[in-house]
């Protein structure tokens, strides 16, 4: 748990102490109540540590678009590398999803995509030997992996669309084609590649080491928000793999669509991170800044703003508590994982928007926080499928009716 003094910011930008508010931690829902004691005592501290030496840290790699191999040593000390193998509660893996992100959306970015879709697809979909090789690695995170779905002209018709090939060639499978956005593929072991065979037409799953000939990664840069992120466009030019590398379990598409539905639900629980986060910076600013005589957080508008980010923060943590109890009875469907998704990241937006105007022209630097969040935000509002896709989903469960084309 956090200590009676927190350090806060002062109104030219320099670290000050002052006791905490009341409900320092913004949980007003209790919502931490809901863990089993062992699981609140490992979240209290990890809590802690993400607040102490991931969210002040994170912001100069963030300015300078540098992934910061020191801090993923450090998270890697507190299991979060193999969240999806340790036996936590879905409601434990997912308000852990929510605390990183309340430290630095990039590095829950990176923790979500790593257990959801890495260690997950390996863990549920590989080899007895793909697991023994890279599992251990992997949940250490002294190895990264890349999910390698999405392509320069197919992001929401990935699985219509998909035009990466693979083709059998003896007892090797050669593999062209182009991605892009992919997350950490510059420093990634290898990338999770999905291609369509030539021979029966399927998508299927391919492990591809990222040394492997005729392979490149290429960052993409000038991002406005999860910069600490490498995303980076990926060129396979015939690169050629052991027929082992396929991923028994994905075969086919449609058996990678649990863990791709799942790794949509986490972005709700990174969106109402990001709310708390904002909330913990708008309020702290409040109490601190001083205009016409008395502090910000005296003024009626300043409260308004400063209740409604954190009643949205507060409705998209109950949705996603909701979310995981179903998760975890197997009940899990795309409808409420795009439901939940498109909703909190919605109200993440206008939060972070809120506090941005809260803070006026500090709004918009880095230097109080708010700025790095205000871009994140659009991100998080844009991937695992967007907005509108998210939107039509719900929709066409609830109608029958599909609006797609």
């Amino acid at each position: 748990m956090l200590d009676e003094k927190a350090a806060g910011t002062t109104t030219s930008g320099t670290a000050t102490e002052h006791v905490l508010p009341p409900y320092p931690e913004a949980d007003l829902m209790h919502v931490i109540d809901l863990l089993p004691e062992g699981e609140r005592a490992r979240y209290l501290e990890i809590r802690e540590f993400l607040q102490t030496r991931i969210r002040s840290a994170s912001i100069d790699y963030w300015n300078r678009e540098e992934f910061p191999f020191g801090l993923l040593a450090d998270m890697a000390k507190f299991g979060l590398g193999g969240l999806q193998t340790d036996g936590s509660t879905k409601l434990f893996k997912g308000l852990m999803y929510t605390e990183i992100a309340r430290a630095d959306v990039s590095l829950s970015a990176l923790v979500g995509i790593h257990n959801e879709l890495i260690v997950g697809m390996i863990n549920e979909l590989g080899s007895d030997e793909q697991k023994r090789k890279w599992l251990p690695g992997l949940e250490s995170f002294t190895q990264l992996g890349a999910f390698a779905l999405t392509e320069p002209d197919h992001g929401s018709d990935i699985a219509g669309g998909l035009s990466t090939t693979a083709r059998r060639d003896g007892g090797e499978w050669v593999i062209n084609g182009a991605k892009r956005w992919i997350g950490a593929a510059t420093i990634a072991d290898f990338a999770l590649v999905w291609a369509r065979d030539e021979g029966d037409g399927h998508i299927k799953g391919f492990i591809v080491e990222t040394d492997r000939a005729g392979f490149t990664a290429t960052k993409i840069s000038n991002k406005i928000g999860l910069r600490i992120m490498q995303n980076a466009d990926i060129m396979l030019d015939d690169v050629r793999i052991p027929e082992s590398n396929l991923l028994p379990g994905a075969s086919e598409f449609s058996r990678a669509n649990d863990l791709l539905r799942d790794s949509r639900a986490w972005v709700g629980w990174q969106a109402a991170g990001i709310q708390l986060a904002a909330f913990d910076i708008a309020r702290a600013y409040a109490l601190e800044r001083r205009q016409f005589g008395k502090e910000l957080a005296k003024f009626q508008l300043v409260q308004q703003q400063l209740a409604d980010i954190l009643g949205n923060a507060n409705a998209s943590l109950s949705m996603m508590v909701e979310l995981a109890r179903i998760q975890q009875a197997g009940k899990l469907e795309m409808v409420q994982a795009a439901m939940c998704k498109a909703t909190t990241t919605r109200l993440a937006r206008s939060s972070v928007a809120m506090g941005r105007s809260l803070l006026g022209g500090n709004g918009i630097t880095t230097d109080y926080e708010m700025g790095k969040l205000f871009g994140d935000a659009e991100i998080l509002y844009t991937y695992e499928g967007s907005y509108e896709i998210n939107s039509l989903i719900v929709a066409r469960a609830v109608t029958g009716k599909s609006a797609f084309v």
